[in-house]
Parts: C-alpha cells; structure tokens; sequence
C-alpha cells in the first residue's frame, strides 16, 4: 500500500450501548481509587483487534473489507478483574467466546490481506477500566455482566479527545 501523509491511530471494538455501559461504570466503581487514570466513561470498550497507526488513505479500504466479514452475534461474559502488569493496566474480561475468536481472526486475517502492519496479539476479552497501575491489586469478585454482542466497529483514538466512532457493522 501505497503511503503519502497522514496517519490514523484506528482499532476494531465491541462498542457498548448505554445500558453495558453503566454496568461497566458500575463494576469500575468496586475497584474505584486504583489510579489516577481512570477510562473515561465515553471510552470504555472492549478491543477486538489494534491496527494502531494506520496511514489515513487506508480507511476506506479497511472499512470496504470489514464490510465483507460475516459473523455470528455472541454474548460476552465479563467476570473477572484483572491486570496486565506491563501494560499497567486493570480490566475486567472473561472468557473468549468461539464467535468472538473467529471475528478477531477474520479482522486480522482481511488486515493481512491489506498489507496492514499491526501488533497482531492474542485477543484476551477485557474492558481496560484503570491505566498506570503500579502494583497487583487485591480484586474483589465483581458481579457477572452479561453483554449481548450484536455489532463490532471502527474506532480512531484522537489525542485527548473521545475515541471516534467511524463505523459500526451488525453481526448476525
């Protein structure tokens, strides 16, 4: 692909509806006095798959192949806290549903096909909650949330500002 300019700092995402929202919200709240950095209510996702910066001509293009996939709707189960210590960060995740794992491998399989360059992780269900956790924390068990997935979207994350929804497709 060719390059001239710009960049875009984009991932794919489970986009929460008002109501998970608050359930989220609600669950940060056990664990609440972390950090300092606290996820803006308005950022709270769940990342599917981080392109990270991409050249921004390629928008288009990455919209037109994740246009092409097919997936099932799948429920994620988020219960339990977490902490990635070289991230620093506390989350809540859960288990890796089937359908949400061949959705991952399908975005990053049509992003390959772009000719995308991207850290290509192992996809590990959570909702980043706090950034800049020094140390393991002692979790309690928080309640079981229940989040029905029906879409998946585009993301950009723009430099202090709220993470930028581009487009959504719905899952069937």
């Amino acid at each position: 692909m060719k390059h001239t300019g710009d960049y875009r700092r984009l991932f794919f995402a489970c986009w929460p509806d008002q109501a998970v929202r608050r359930e989220l919200i609600e669950r940060r709240g056990l664990i609440q006095g972390l950090s300092r950095r606290q996820v803006p209510d308005h950022n709270l996702h769940l990342t599917l798959l981080f392109l990270g910066n991409q050249p921004a001509e390629s928008v288009d293009e990455i919209q037109g192949v994740a246009s092409e996939i097919s997936c099932q709707s799948f429920d994620l189960v988020l219960d339990r806290f977490g902490w990635f210590p070289g991230a620093r960060v506390a989350w809540l995740g859960g288990p890796a549903p089937p359908a949400a794992l061949a959705l991952v491998a399908d975005l990053t399989a049509a992003m390959h096909r772009l000719g995308l360059i991207f850290d290509g992780r192992a996809f590990h269900p959570h909702v980043t909650l706090f950034r800049q956790v020094a140390a393991r924390p002692a979790f309690p068990q928080p309640p079981q949330l229940d989040w029905p997935i029906h879409e998946f979207a585009l993301i950009e994350s723009i430099p202090s500002a709220p993470y930028q929804v581009l487009r959504k497709w719905c899952v069937v």
